[in-house]
């Protein structure tokens, strides 16, 4: 196991070295979003949307479960030591951290979150809405730290990235029967979207400048939904991707018509479906040997509390699978994505 890890480290801290070579003006990257991108707030959250435990973290700095739903980093981090700011940006509910920690890089992101609030409701998490007081609270805090002047700087040329949406399809609206009779699945998209235009309206309005937003992944194709396709052999559920596909390329639209109206706005769309439904599809190819269910426990239907060190079936070379657990991609896919994204949308910004 510590040989597989060594190997794994260095083969990341190689692809690091080159990606530090890029040289942004970002002095700050400002995360919000779901469990994508949360780096521990659920930890100070009364919610079972937890993994601050073992084998969650396994691959992280000290081999500390810190809340992110991985064995190791998320995306973001990886993002941000590209960028030459730090290799984490850490959890602003996280009292280990201080506001000259969050100057540098901080996630407001919850484990199980929406656009829509009656997603969040569902595991008792953060409301995006939240997230958005918290980032004033932020803004307070980084001005009386910095003082007006160059707080309005960091927060202007600040890379925003905003990673949700999965749960409000997959928790919400095919799980439970409550905005499915209220919806048609095109009627919620743009429910959701047209929620996404008011949450980034405010940010500009707040003083972002740079913002990427996310897309769907290929949610069909993620293990839990492979496992409840069970009659058809575990294959990918289509009509999820489908969804994911169509509410992709509204948001694309979305974010054409934010950057006409938006005076000085940089709004970029992260692809994420295409990379990743890849690396699904062709798990040799990026250096994968199991893309269809995950390393933790089973890998089929477990995450968070179920994700736990006392499961015999964990496996012992996460760098092996595209997913940590049921839901979450492993560290290796987590850097793979960030790459993709730095060499792709993000690359407006650099």
């Amino acid at each position: 196991m510590a040989r597989i890890k060594a190997i794994h480290l260095l083969l990341l801290g190689q692809f690091i070295v080159q990606l530090v070579l890029i040289q942004a003006e970002i002095p700050s990257i400002i995360v919000f979003g779901d469990s994508s991108v949360d780096a521990g707030n659920n930890n100070y959250v009364a919610t079972v949307a937890k993994s601050n435990f073992q084998p969650y973290g396994c691959d992280f700095y000290n081999s500390r479960p810190t809340g992110r739903f991985s064995n190791g980093r998320i995306a973001t981090d990886f993002i941000s030591e590209a960028l030459g700011i730090r290799p984490i940006i850490p959890a602003y509910l996280d009292s280990y951290y201080n506001i000259s920690d969050f100057a540098k890089g901080v996630s407001f992101a919850s484990a199980g979150t929406g656009y829509d609030n009656y997603t969040s409701d569902i595991l008792s998490v953060i409301p995006l809405w939240k997230e958005l007081e918290y980032f004033k609270d932020y803004q307070n805090r980084l001005r009386a730290y910095f003082g007006p002047i160059k707080a309005s700087k960091v927060l202007s040329e600040a890379l925003y990235l905003i990673s949700i949406g999965t749960n409000d399809f997959l928790e919400n609206y095919y799980a439970l029967p409550v905005r499915s009779t209220v919806y048609s699945v095109e009627e919620y998209e743009d429910f959701l979207l047209g929620i996404a235009r008011n949450f980034i309206t405010n940010l500009y309005i707040l003083g972002a400048r740079k913002i990427s937003i996310g897309g769907l992944p290929p949610m069909g194709c993620l293990p839990l939904e492979r496992t409840k396709n069970y009659l058809l052999g575990k294959i990918c559920i289509q009509k999820y991707n489908r969804v994911a596909k169509e509410y992709n390329l509204k948001l694309q639209q979305l974010v054409m018509r934010l950057n006409q109206e938006l005076g000085g706005i940089q709004l970029v769309y992260s692809d994420i479906y295409t990379i990743l439904l890849d690396i699904i599809k062709n798990p040799q190819s990026f250096g994968f040997e199991i893309g269809e269910r995950g390393c933790c426990a089973t890998g089929r239907y477990e995450m968070s509390y179920m994700c736990n060190k006392l499961n015999p079936f964990t496996c012992d070379a996460p760098n092996k699978y595209v997913f940590w657990d049921s839901f979450h991609p492993t560290e290796k896919t987590n850097f793979i994505v960030a790459e993709h994204a730095i060499n792709n949308s993000l690359g407006v910004f650099l």
